[in-house]
């Protein structure tokens, strides 16, 4: 089993992400920092040239990520997948046999997080593994 972390540097995720590192560490088990790495809407090469650059992003954020995990003593993986945020954490919860799927939250009301679709939100609706959001510091 594993937990599974959405990470992407925000404040929300920041917090998720020392979350999650307790949590894998209490239970011995391994983190799966996950990225999601496709741009929203859009087809063609003004697409791939944003999704490259998300891929970037994603590297770079996952990285810093797992630097933090490892300094903690928790063994962490990285995964970057072609897919929106509440996808790609899905699809590796499952591939990973997630206990938990890890998310922070940041600056958004229930209300809007309803109405735009937040990825905590979504998941919380679609999962069916365990869902902790983590709200930001203040």
């Amino acid at each position: 089993m594993s937990v599974v972390l959405g990470y992407d540097e925000s404040p929300g995720a920041r917090a998720a992400l020392a979350t999650a590192i307790d949590v894998a560490r209490r239970f011995g088990e391994r983190l799966v920092i996950v990225y999601g790495t496709a741009p929203p809407g859009g087809l063609g090469e003004e697409a791939r040239s944003h999704e490259a650059a998300l891929q970037q992003l994603g590297r770079t954020a996952v990285g810093h990520a797992v630097a933090a995990a490892e300094a903690a003593g928790v063994e962490a993986v990285t995964q970057l997948v072609s897919a929106r945020p509440t996808e790609a954490l899905l699809e590796q919860a499952e591939a990973h046999d997630a206990s938990v799927i890890v998310v922070g939250t940041w600056g958004e009301s229930p209300m809007r997080g309803a109405i735009l679709g937040s990825t905590p939100h979504k998941l919380l609706h679609l999962s069916r593994r365990p869902v902790l959001c983590v709200p930001a510091a203040d």
